[in-house]
């Protein structure tokens, strides 16, 4: 019996170190989950848009596709279709993926 008391009152005191112990836990988690590969993403995604080139074939975020035919800083010129009449101006993040055309020829 006079293992239990010695116990209890060492626990209250465990109980502080187990519990900072569980948040770090947590916070490791959290980011090995969450937000580790949201920034790999983000490395990508900013890799992607920094290599586009005159001719590439692309993706926008809103499902069309079309090449580009200028790049400024941040928008790029994508012409849709067969019509040479539709070039629309957008923002470099509005593409999702991109195409080389040299992978299509290969």
């Amino acid at each position: 019996m006079g293992i239990l008391l010695a116990e209890g009152a060492a626990g209250g005191e465990g109980m502080g170190a187990i519990m900072i112990i569980e948040i770090i836990l947590i916070i490791g988690v959290f980011y090995f989950l969450m937000i580790r590969p949201q920034k790999k993403e983000q490395k990508k995604m900013t890799a992607m848009l920094s290599a586009l080139e005159i001719g590439d074939y692309v993706l926008t975020s809103s499902g069309m596709y079309g090449v580009i035919i200028d790049i400024t800083d941040d928008t790029v010129i994508v012409e849709f279709g067969n019509n040479k009449n539709c070039r629309i101006p957008m923002r470099k993040a509005a593409i999702a993926e991109v195409e080389k055309p040299d992978a299509e020829t290969k």
